[in-house]
């Protein structure tokens, strides 16, 4: 009896530990098929159903759950209208809509972690799609810009760093927002993905000041030294054995004082550890993606390089992801 009893809590345990992935997969959905816009104002399931040729019942279901969580909320009989909207991701038509994390999340990162037990039975991995999966992962990384932009607007403005280079630039949203404060720096943006580099030269299409390359930063040369080398959300789909050479090689594009900023998570960090890890086991189930480097490999290959660490610090502390400034000086 006492066996029973244990075995029913750790049940109930686990319960209530899943059952905030009610709310990721609930806003997932609405964001996935714009409902939250749909019921913006109070409609019926049958409306919303029939306007965007969904299926009723499942969206029923779907409304259920979404007015158990304080999602959506009712009115008489069938009216639903949307209840949170400040906490709620917006439309898909946004590009800087907090559900595009929420996409990566589902669609990429949760399936890839469930497939572990089958990985490790194989002794396989995965391969990564940057073709499929490179514009939404470049549309989280922007999400991130937001947060970092303030320091690194810091450091572009102390150093009166001039020409900036942005490795891995995805939609040019970096770029962008520094042209804004600094229309007179030069400004290149490399991106390996073609589409989304295209992407990057239609938001940039009105910016004179920023060229955006489709290129591999191995073969890609500059035509002027640098001061300031960005590398955001970019090491893990490099070697640990080759980031020495890619930070070696970025050097030497650098002027006497110029510096490399890299924004990437950190294994082991002081902050955010149980996300960082997670990204981590993410990160390893690929055979084309890498571990996240730890706080002792950044200082060890800075002093390789001869390159100072003058800033190390969080950027968002519960991701364990961190902005670093590497200067020659």
């Amino acid at each position: 009896m006492i066996n029973e009893y244990v075995r029913l809590l750790k049940a109930r345990n686990w319960m209530k530990k899943n059952q905030p992935f009610l709310y990721s997969w609930h806003a997932y959905v609405g964001f996935e098929l714009d409902l939250f816009s749909q019921f913006r104002s109070w409609k019926t399931v049958k409306e919303v159903a029939s306007s965007r040729n969904l299926q009723e019942e499942l969206l029923l279901r779907w409304v259920e759950v979404g007015l158990s969580i304080r999602h959506l909320k009712k009115k008489g009989k069938d009216k639903i209208k949307t209840a949170s909207k400040f906490s709620l991701p917006s439309t898909p038509k946004n590009p800087r809509s907090t559900g595009i994390i929420l996409k990566e999340m589902m669609e990429l990162h949760i399936p890839t972690l469930l497939s572990y037990p089958e990985l490790l039975r194989s002794n396989k991995k995965n391969t990564f799609d940057h073709e499929e999966h490179g514009p939404t992962v470049a549309r989280t990384s922007s999400l991130l810009e937001q947060l970092a932009l303030p320091r690194l607007m810091k450091t572009i403005k102390k150093n009166k760093m001039e020409r900036i280079i942005d490795i891995g630039c995805g939609e040019g949203g970096y770029l962008s927002r520094i042209s804004q404060k600094f229309p007179q720096a030069k400004l290149a943006g490399i991106e390996i993905n073609e589409e989304v580099a295209d992407s990057a030269r239609t938001n940039c299409k009105d910016i004179p000041n920023i060229k955006i390359v489709t290129a591999d930063v191995h073969e890609y040369s500059p035509d002027q030294q640098a001061d300031l080398i960005m590398v955001n959300n970019l090491l893990h789909y490099i070697q640990p054995e080759d980031r020495k050479q890619l930070l070696s090689r970025l050097k030497r594009w650098l002027s006497r004082k110029g510096s490399i900023t890299i924004i990437t998570p950190i294994l082991h960090s002081k902050k955010g550890e149980e996300f960082s890890s997670v990204f981590n086991s993410f990160f390893s189930a690929f055979e084309n993606l890498y571990p996240t480097p730890t706080e002792e490999d950044i200082h060890q290959i800075a002093k390789e390089l001869k390159l100072k660490v003058k800033t190390f610090k969080p950027v968002i502390t519960e991701g364990g992801w961190y902005f670093i400034q590497l200067s020659n000086r």
